[in-house]
């Protein structure tokens, strides 16, 4: 099938790449009539060749394997995503935070997300008082990606966070499998958050957290607890977050002064009223339980990923995501750390409440009125949480379809709001009818999974960027580099693969920590062919290679149920690319204004390849 370059379309067959602003004044589309954003074409969901009529997809379907390797070899460039792609949404999105904002932007979406709802499930479960080094842990693995996600962020301050820096890095088919990662992390974060507000909002009238919930008993053990309540309380977080960013920001800025208050509060009280004895025995469960919980409260985490796709309406990009990112970060791991420590100082770890732990601590201890101020804290980090996932999830998927992994459509941003309305409305969609049904234990592990393993991806980018560039990059160099990466990704899996299979020898894990810092020393002699202009990564390759073994384990450390869910999504994503994914992104970059911005070649896929 051959691809009819832009420059020879006809108006029956329309641009795939729309200017942005398409209702300025400009020569050459003063005399178009003006669009309007609510529109439902075929046209605008499926505007590439290859869908265009039957015959036409058969043709593109024949040439799935041509094309499959076409996008395994296609990999984008910041000027792509930062100039060419941006064409997708016809409307720019507002440049209106700053540094301050990104601060609370960090504070408000991370804190609430996990502190409140997984830390006493992990406690009673599998750490209990050891929590805190489980944390201690997640945190400092966190730290890693958040250098590497700040060092992108500046260089690349687009929408699309992880998924075009993946894509300009690690290619488009890589690209597409953290974007499927993605989305699952959108919609499973959504839906935990949702569900852990409503066990919160029961139990400051109810000893019951379920009480809220409808009881289906054909349903499956996990999915059979209906929650309407979740449903309500985040469709009204993403109508509001669809308002406008500034607004959003504002809102989230206040609450979260307020909730700062009340979590110091919290950590003072829990140790004025603290008995050292709760913290006997420190590991009941052994040092397995540790890692086991880290994997899980790093669900505690996320959100600062949602705050690097803020980085388009940033207005000093530069100077405003290292403080945003790095300085709310460091001190949320510290809070962290003082908060679950409270907790199980205060509390006997069998005697806290799974789904309400600090609220009905509190209660446990004499101070009733107490859990009404730590619900409410929680219900507000719950909800601003909700808030500005929604902002970073609808900027996740804008950039999504703007490479038209997904519909176009999804991309457009409203002219008068500044936010993209429809793809806010897909991740709220989906969000919904999975917090009907699914419990938070399994929100958790599959969140978890999505997430660990963008960020060992993220790592893995940080490295390409930094030592191979197309062209610039030697032979011997690049050689000498896929080795010592390969080294590096394989002692870590098989580091974790003796953990996972119980093996507790120290000779086993002396031979896989040789081969990690062998590979780590021998990237160390490869010459670096990028340095960051204003904000790089510091001691690399060392922190990006740890964060590749710290996360591998703590993925290693979810369980086998995480893994069966993880490649069950996995594999429905796969059938949609072959099915539509791959003929969409073929026939956007063979597009004559997006050739020339694709790099391809067998050294970019023996590197991709290679850093898989």
């Amino acid at each position: 099938m051959r691809i009819i370059p832009a420059s020879s379309q006809s108006s029956s067959d329309p641009h795939i790449l729309t200017p942005l602003n398409p209702n300025s004044s400009s020569s050459s589309t003063m005399n178009q009539p003006p669009k309007s954003y609510w529109r439902f074409s075929k046209q605008d969901f499926y505007p590439e060749p290859s869908f265009q009529n039957l015959t036409s997809y058969k043709s593109a379907f024949s040439q799935t394997l041509h094309r499959l390797r076409d996008r395994c070899l296609g990999r984008s460039t910041d000027a792509t995503e930062l100039i060419q792609l941006k064409k997708q949404s016809e409307n720019e999105m507002q440049k209106c935070l700053s540094w301050l904002d990104l601060i609370w932007l960090g504070f408000g979406s991370v804190v609430g997300s996990g502190i409140f709802t997984i830390t006493g499930l992990e406690a009673r479960d599998d750490a209990g008082p050891s929590i805190v080094l489980s944390y201690a842990l997640s945190g400092l693995s966190a730290l890693f990606s958040v250098f590497c996600y700040t060092e992108f962020a500046v260089e690349v301050p687009i929408a699309g966070g992880s998924f075009s820096f993946l894509r300009i890095e690690l290619g488009d088919f890589v690209a597409f499998v953290a974007a499927g990662n993605i989305l699952l992390e959108a919609v499973a974060g959504a839906a935990g958050l949702a569900r852990s507000f409503s066990s919160y909002f029961a139990s400051m009238f109810s000893s019951n957290p379920d009480c809220l919930r409808i009881k289906i008993d054909s349903f499956a053990e996990g999915f059979n607890l209906l929650d309407p309540t979740a449903v309500v309380i985040l469709f009204i977080a993403n109508m509001v977050a669809m308002r406008g960013t500034k607004l959003t920001s504002f809102s989230n800025m206040v609450l979260s002064m307020i909730s700062s208050l009340i979590i110091v509060f919290i950590i003072i009280v829990g140790f004025l009223h603290a008995k050292p004895s709760n913290l006997q025995p420190f590991f009941p469960y052994g040092p397995e339980g540790v890692f086991r919980a880290a994997a899980v409260v790093y669900w505690s985490y996320t959100g600062f990923d949602m705050v690097a796709n803020m980085a388009e309406e940033t207005k000093k990009p530069a100077k405003d995501i290292p403080l945003g990112l790095v300085g709310s970060m460091s001190t949320i791991s510290v809070v962290y750390c003082l908060m679950a420590l409270a907790l199980t100082m205060m509390v006997k770890y069998t005697d806290i409440d799974r789904d309400a732990a600090y609220s009905v601590a509190f209660e446990k201890i004499g101070m009733k009125w107490a859990k009404y101020v730590v619900s409410l804290c929680a219900l507000k980090g719950m909800l601003t949480s909700m808030l500005i996932g929604s902002m970073g999830q609808a900027r996740y998927t804008t950039q999504i379809a703007r490479a038209h992994m997904i519909p176009p459509w999804f991309a457009l941003v409203h002219p008068k709001t500044g936010t993209p309305i429809y793809a806010t409305l897909l991740v709220t969609t989906i969000s919904c009818i999975v917090a009907l049904f699914s419990s938070l234990d399994v929100l958790s592990s599959v969140l978890s999974f999505s997430t660990l393993f963008i960020f060992m991806l993220m790592a893995v980018a940080l490295l390409v960027r930094r030592y191979y560039v197309k062209d610039k990059t030697s032979k011997h160099d690049m050689v000498k580099f896929m080795v010592c990466l390969v080294v590096v990704i394989g002692s870590s899996v098989g580091i974790t693969a003796l953990w996972f299979v119980n093996v507790r020898g120290w000779i086993g894990y002396a031979v896989g920590g040789g081969f990690w810092f062998a590979g780590t020393v021998g990237m160390m002699l490869v010459q670096k062919q990028r340095v960051p202009k204003v904000w790089g990564v510091p001691l690399v390759p060392l922190l990006p290679a740890l964060s590749i073994l710290m996360n591998v384990f703590l993925i290693g450390s979810l369980g086998a149920m995480a893994f069966k869910r993880f490649f069950i999504c996995s594999g429905v994503m796969l059938v949609y690319y072959v099915l539509v994914g791959v003929h969409a992104t073929y026939d956007l970059a063979h597009q004559e204004s997006l050739e020339p911005n694709l790099e391809k070649g067998k050294a970019g896929l023996g590197l991709l390849t290679t850093a898989m």
